[in-house]
């Protein structure tokens, strides 16, 4: 296993004429082959291809965490970093993207095409393999194929047009032969689509694996990245985007369509029904039914909690997942790093403790539903515009141990959904994770004192760029299990083992399908409801058509394509906040420039009493202003100019 780290190594940093498509170097061509005698060496190679994985679950190495306006940073997080180094999506949020040296860039730091090159060469090798019989070499072969897949995937909702690699560069070639073009943007969509068929005509169910098999692509799996292809490459972004009509290649190829194609929404819809069949046949669907607390609003909010964890890799509901270890030294990572507030003291590898600085925007925290599944300005009984003013829960049975009675609260933190409480932590309302007494017993819920001074407050006299600080007075409860103690949480959550983060769960399986449908169809019908009613259902709302029509100050909107879009659209940003889904959302519905231009809003935290912290009632302050995005620019992440200028290819338009 040596020599496969050192190949690996001379592999993955061999600098060349076009450096991104990792050439092989011809002194490494008789280890590749020895390699690929032995089948454990082989079984090392392939995990070799799924290496870059992983990194999509950390704050540093996945900007679509922090890049988009859902959490609140400061520049403590842009540019003094610390144990983890910066966490470059909140960068891309300010506009501060470049072509020099390009954020995040996916092109020349020999992360996916180094992998790609990495799967070309097990496809070229796996027939040499001496002690392996072909069944195994075809599933092995599958796994890669479906990786290989998900690698190009990554790399065209990031880029839009890329170059194909359907085999190894030889060594023979010239550096002008290697100098090759980027492709039509549904050529690049069609390759992963029919790498992605071969592998699943061979995958076998997840069940069916070995369990040390089970973390890579199965059928399940590979069929839901399918869907998630096929319903991108039907989206705004790449399916008739004007912006880019006359983008070609350096051979002068055109790159885009001009003319949007309807039937790639039914090509999608069909895609996302075969894998919710097939999942739901196997047995994967929704996390719901937790029946071990006190009040059914109680159970709901765990059901949503759960739904994004996998303790020990068991999950009904994440149908493709990677793991993320928290032993090691990317420990810093976590979410509750930054999202947990200061009275949890959770230290982090002895590094200073959790600071909630990293804290849900005002825009999120109103995007949420009321009780009645339906936006806050348009429920006809849910008086939006007293939001900004206080009041008292009234319902104490139903909120208990969710707000506190007898206590001001805000009226924009009552007679909300169910996903908001287990999502959002405010003030004045119970903080949900477990706490203990000084005698080590555990003790009622905390309420939530964000107020200067107080528990969950700061004691600074003003906001503080370079201080790690909450800034909008609320806190992120998604990521974390609220059964373990805030003290010595990190400690806890090692002992729940691996706890993979998702990539796709159900919940967006049934979201794209109810949005293909409706944008396949001219009038929605039950195809377009069935999904997301499903959604609405786990997270304890009225169904869409009951919410619109009996509650909302809009009964039309649920009756067309149009109000389904803007209704399909906002589930999807509910239901998937906080996990990286909201950054690409954004982009391939081509309205990220209406959403990520304006100021991060929140409270005025440095005020000691209730009419200053809510700014006197008159709605939100600012909280971070530097925001920026220029489309039709920002769509697509720019390539280096280095290689630009050295490899030929084109830039993307607008760098």
């Amino acid at each position: 296993m040596k020599k496969i780290g050192i190949i690996a190594c001379g592999l993955a940093f061999l600098w060349g004429g076009c450096d991104y498509l990792d050439i092989v170097p011809e002194d490494d061509v008789k280890s590749i082959e020895t390699i690929f005698e032995q089948r454990s060496q082989v079984d090392g190679w392939v995990a070799t291809c799924y290496r870059n994985i992983p990194g999509l679950t950390t704050l540093t190495g996945n900007v679509a965490y922090t890049g988009a306006d859902e959490l609140v940073g400061n520049d403590v997080h842009r540019y003094v970093g610390g144990m983890i180094g910066t966490i470059d999506g909140f960068k891309i949020g300010d506009g501060l993207q470049q072509v020099l040296h390009p954020i995040n860039d996916s092109w020349t730091n020999k992360s996916y095409y180094a992998t790609i090159r990495y799967c070309n060469t097990f496809f070229e090798n796996i027939g040499n393999t001496l002690n392996m019989e072909q069944e195994e070499k075809e599933l092995w072969t599958a796994e890669v194929k479906a990786v290989k897949a998900f690698y190009y995937f990554q790399m065209v909702r990031k880029y839009g047009p890329i170059i194909l690699l359907p085999q190894t560069i030889g060594i023979e070639e010239s550096i002008n032969d290697m100098k090759r073009p980027c492709v039509h943007v549904d050529t690049c969509f069609k390759e992963i689509v029919r790498l992605l068929d071969e592998a699943i005509e061979v995958l076998p169910l997840r069940a069916e694996k070995e369990a040390m098999r089970q973390g890579y692509f199965h059928k399940e799996s590979a069929l839901a990245l399918k869907a998630q292809v096929l319903v991108y490459q039907a989206s705004p972004l790449f399916n008739g985007n004007p912006s880019y009509a006359s983008f070609r290649n350096r051979k002068g190829e055109l790159l885009f369509s001009a003319t949007p194609d309807r039937e790639k929404w039914r090509r999608a819809a069909e895609a996302c029904d075969e894998a919710i069949k097939v999942c739901e046949d196997a047995g994967w669907g929704l996390t719901k039914g937790y029946t071990g607390k006190a009040t059914s609003l109680l159970n709901t909010m765990m059901d949503i909690e759960q739904s994004v964890q996998a303790p020990g890799s068991v999950s009904k509901e994440i149908v493709f997942q990677t793991k993320t270890i928290y032993s090691n030294i990317a420990s810093p990572n976590y979410f509750f790093a930054h999202t947990l507030p200061y009275f949890c003291n959770a230290t982090i590898l002895n590094n200073p403790p959790s600071d909630g600085s990293m804290s849900p925007s005002m825009k999120m925290v109103e995007m949420y539903y009321t009780k009645n599944g339906l936006p806050i300005d348009m429920d006809r009984e849910w008086k939006y515009e007293e939001c900004y003013t206080m009041g008292q829960v009234t319902d104490v049975t139903t909120y208990e141990r969710v707000i506190p009675a007898n206590t001001g609260v805000l009226k924009l933190h009552l007679d909300r959904e169910p996903r908001f409480y287990a999502c959002i932590a405010a003030d004045r309302l119970y903080w949900r994770g477990a706490v203990v007494n000084q005698s080590n017993e555990m003790k009622e819920p905390k309420i939530i004192t964000a107020r200067k001074g107080e528990e969950f407050g700061t004691n600074l006299e003003s906001l503080q760029s370079y201080m790690n600080q909450n800034r909008s007075g609320y806190w992120l409860m998604k990521h974390i299990y609220t059964d373990l103690l805030c003290n010595n949480y990190e400690k806890q959550i090692e002992g729940k083992g691996d706890l993979p983060k998702p990539l796709i769960r159900m919940a967006q399986l049934y979201l794209w399908a109810s949005e293909a449908w409706n944008e396949y169809l001219e009038t929605p019908d039950d195809r377009v409801y069935a999904g997301i009613d499903k959604v609405r259902a786990r997270a304890g709302i009225p169904d869409v058509k009951e919410a619109w029509s009996q509650h909302s100050t809009n009964p039309a909107l649920a009756t067309t394509q149009a109000g389904m879009r803007q209704i399909i659209r906002r589930e999807t940003s509910i239901e998937l906040a906080f996990e990286g889904q909201r950054f690409w959302d954004l982009r391939r519905w081509l309205e990220a420039e209406k959403e990520l231009n304006e100021p991060l809003t929140g409270w005025n935290v440095v005020a000691a009493d209730a009419d200053g912290f809510y700014n006197n009632y008159q709605g939100p302050v600012v909280v971070w202003e530097k925001r920026g995005f220029l489309a039709p620019r920002d769509y697509f992440f720019p390539i280096s100019s280095e290689v630009v200028q050295v490899s030929g290819v084109v830039q993307n338009p607008g760098w």
